[in-house]
């Protein structure tokens, strides 16, 4: 099942490096929660964008700022934060922060516990554009099909 027109993304109007999306439309607008999402579906749909120095800050002392995020993120039925960074890259990259590799794996960790919060780590800029992209896609296309299920089910009135 495809859908019929092409969801839009919002990127919301804080965010410093937007992403480049190759095949859905793109709004600005004034995001709630995070970074992302897919016209219509606001309130459903939160996409939080991070590359390693803003997610060194979050595992530092923007925390307990970062952790209020992840608790409205929580709500969102359709939620990821996508990072900017292999596993590999932050463990070489903590050598100009005071942060420990044990600290950010572990937050990480308990972000993913604590908050049931999917995390994609990709190495770049463009990698991260083309599974936000696919996410916001799938997400759409998800709510659709369920719609059409139910449409399905309800006799005509």
């Amino acid at each position: 099942m495809k859908l019929e027109i092409l969801p839009t993304a919002i990127v919301d109007t804080r965010e410093q490096r937007p992403f480049q999306f190759q095949n859905l439309p793109v709004e600005r607008g004034t995001l709630t929660t995070g970074d992302y999402s897919v016209k219509g579906l606001e309130d459903r749909v939160a996409v939080e964008r991070k590359d390693m120095d803003d997610l060194l800050a979050c595992c530092g002392h923007g925390r307990e700022r970062f952790k209020r995020e992840l608790h409205r993120l929580q709500s969102y039925r359709f939620r990821l934060l996508i990072v900017e960074a292999s596993m590999a890259e932050l463990e070489a990259g903590l050598s100009r922060s005071k942060l420990q590799p044990a600290h950010v794996l572990g937050a990480l960790a308990a972000w993913i516990a604590q908050y049931e919060l999917p995390i994609m780590l990709v190495t770049g800029h463009v990698v991260a554009a083309r599974f936000t992209e696919r996410f916001l896609y799938q997400a759409a296309r998800t709510v659709w099909k369920e719609s059409e299920a139910l449409r399905k089910m309800m006799p005509m009135l």
